[in-house]
């Protein structure tokens, strides 16, 4: 991982850690998912819904579920907010609090962020992202172009970093901030680190670059294991671990499995409609990553056991692993091996697709990696 402040090395060995899986929190109003282009849906949404989503958060807990993303965006909920109201349904599962830089001044965001750690005993995690739509990016008054958010994102998390390190006398001047006597008394609480993992998201070049310079996980959208493989060499020798964001569609029998992908486009009338609409968006966005995934749809399988299908008409990251219990956990285990053990997961029904994924999915992942750490030891003495 990226050097923690209280540790003199700050890089753990990850050839010996357990797969870590997230999942991502629905919103009011979702049960089978949308493209971000179906306004209708969007003031449904936008509205928390403490009581389903506490419901959520203790099911994840129970499912083996590490955190729960919360995404960011204009049709959602504040995510640090939500974060704070739910943290108390839990007692371990973690949230993954999605932001993106130039909204808030950086040290007002690590006080808030702070607040929030103390809050909920350290429960927290980043999800730092550049944008990937310039017309929404406007909306919140950012008109930076792809590569300009990405070196703004760069000194941002440059002070954060400075404020989790030293507290006080933080000073910085760069292109975009500039600090001076930067001083907070409120601390990250956490047991386990003095600062929050930092999940760095996106395809392109800069955002590789920014996961090993300032995050602890650079995510990518899911695609074939031999496409990934240089890439996460690169960000393993530098010590960053090396995550996915993918979709789940797991039953007990791979036929089963492939009707309910095919029913998942084919019943779903708003579909259809929405076709247009992430076409429209993808010519839009700047997204590297978004786009690459959308081109990932032109073909129905990526790999024996992932599935494109639903891509274009419920957005990049609906590409799915599909099949048995046993196939879409050995997929999984073939990631792993790659170097990939981070892993942030949806899937439809939401809650339903979740705690199969975690009574019969999840246990055979287990069940591998105690099996070859027992090698391991074994082999060691």
């Amino acid at each position: 991982m990226a050097s923690d402040p209280g540790s003199a090395s700050g890089v753990q060995d990850m050839s010996s850690m357990p797969l870590r899986f997230h999942w991502r929190l629905p919103y009011a109003g979702e049960t089978y998912g949308f493209a971000r282009t179906d306004q209708a849906r969007a003031p449904e949404i936008g509205l928390p819904d403490p009581a389903a989503q506490a419901d959520f958060c203790r099911q994840a807990e129970q499912c083996g579920i590490d955190s729960l993303l919360l995404d960011f965006g204009f049709g959602k909920p504040d995510p640090m907010l939500l974060a704070a109201a739910l943290g108390p349904s839990t007692e371990k599962l973690k949230f993954i609090v999605a932001y993106r830089s130039g909204l808030f001044a950086p040290t007002m965001f690590v006080q808030q962020l702070n607040t929030l750690s103390s809050l909920i005993n350290g429960r927290v995690s980043l999800n730092i992202v550049a944008g990937y739509s310039p017309e929404e990016q406007a909306g919140y008054g950012d008109f930076l172009s792809h590569d300009e958010r990405y070196a703004r994102t760069e000194e941002f998390l440059s002070i954060c970093r400075a404020f989790w390190e030293h507290q006080t006398g933080v000073e910085f001047s760069g292109r975009y901030y500039r600090v001076e006597r930067g001083s907070l008394k409120t601390p990250f609480v956490s047991t386990e680190r003095s600062f929050p993992a930092i999940f760095v998201g996106g395809g392109s070049e800069q955002a590789k670059r920014l996961a090993v310079n300032h995050g602890t996980c650079w995510m990518q959208l899911a695609d074939a294991p031999e496409k990934l493989s240089r890439g996460v060499s690169e960000v393993r020798e530098k010590g960053i671990e090396a995550g996915l964001r993918l979709s789940v569609i797991a039953r007990p029998t791979r036929d089963e499995a492939l009707r309910a992908a095919y029913e998942l486009i084919a019943s779903k009338p708003e579909g259809e409609r929405n076709l247009k609409g992430e076409s429209d968006f993808i010519k839009r966005t700047d997204s590297v990553s978004f786009k690459a995934a959308y081109r990932l749809g032109e073909k129905e399988w990526a790999a024996p056991c992932l599935w494109t299908g639903a891509i274009r008409s419920h957005g990049s990251t609906a590409i799915a692993l599909v099949g048995a219990a046993g196939e879409v956990a050995n997929a999984i285990l073939e990631y792993g091996r790659l170097g990939i053990s981070q892993f942030i997961l949806s899937g439809w029904p939401k809650l339903e697709e979740m705690v199969y994924f975690g009574k019969a999915v999840l246990p055979i992942i287990r069940a591998q990696e105690a099996a070859v750490a027992s090698r391991g030891a074994i082999s060691s003495e």
